[in-house]
């Protein structure tokens, strides 16, 4: 099922990734940043539901120069005192919320339209991509209306979140190091999409559906072949 996925990815398709059963309990949507298209958010839009955001390694992170916005926070509180206030210390299912900054391509005009926000992420991936990591202040904004999320150093062997395990897949699928995701949502109950109804909908859509867990130890192997764990 991973190879299925990761071949999924290198067509520029999406996967659902449910995380576990002890943490988010939700269902991502995942495609790979350098072939996102206005017809990915859009479904990203009407059928997921959440927050589409753009998970970036760390590694790409540090060489673009981009804090956790906890970090700003921290930095602001000394003089924004309610900040200090607002530390998300209390996650009920995590110990460190993975956000950074937001931003919009300087080619964008308001930033939110499903080709703005298709323009800056694939022009992120790219920017990554070809290395161009310096000049990111040159191509972009911020604020803006794409979310970066900051992955954590090692991603899955450290961190089980969905930004973790999207840079995961998109290691294992040789592809750069910059995502897209969005969790999918419920019109009925409020809540996030049952894991069930998640399971249905890539049934009717012809799509990859993983479990967290698989995503997990296939990479976890990938790197114990390479002497690396």
């Amino acid at each position: 099922m991973i190879e299925e996925a990761l071949r999924s990815l290198r067509k520029g398709e999406i996967v659902l990734v449910f995380d576990a059963a002890n943490r988010e309990r939700e269902t991502d949507m995942i495609l790979a940043a350098e072939f996102v298209t206005p017809e990915h958010i859009k479904i990203l839009r009407n059928d997921a539901g959440g927050l589409i955001c753009a998970p970036v390694s760390a590694e790409n992170a540090e060489k673009l120069g981009i804090p956790f916005m906890t970090d700003i926070m921290q930095v602001a509180s000394k003089k924004y005192k309610v900040l200090k206030r607002l530390s998300p210390h209390d996650i009920p299912y995590d110990e460190k919320s993975a956000f950074s900054i937001t931003i919009n391509h300087r080619k964008t005009f308001t930033g939110i339209t499903d080709n703005d926000r298709a323009l800056t992420i694939r022009e992120l991936a790219l920017l990554c991509k070809n290395g161009q990591h310096e000049r990111f202040g040159e191509f972009f904004r911020s604020p803006g209306h794409v979310t970066l999320l900051r992955a954590a150093p090692g991603h899955v062997i450290n961190r089980k979140g969905h930004t973790e395990m999207s840079i995961a897949l998109m290691e294992m699928a040789g592809l750069t190091k910059v995502a897209v995701c969005c969790e999918m949502m419920d019109n009925k109950s409020g809540n996030s999409l049952s894991t069930r109804d998640a399971q249905l909908y890539a049934e009717e859509h012809d799509l990859i559906f993983l479990d967290g867990s698989q995503v997990i130890k296939a990479y976890e192997e990938m790197i114990a072949s390479m002497g690396e764990l």
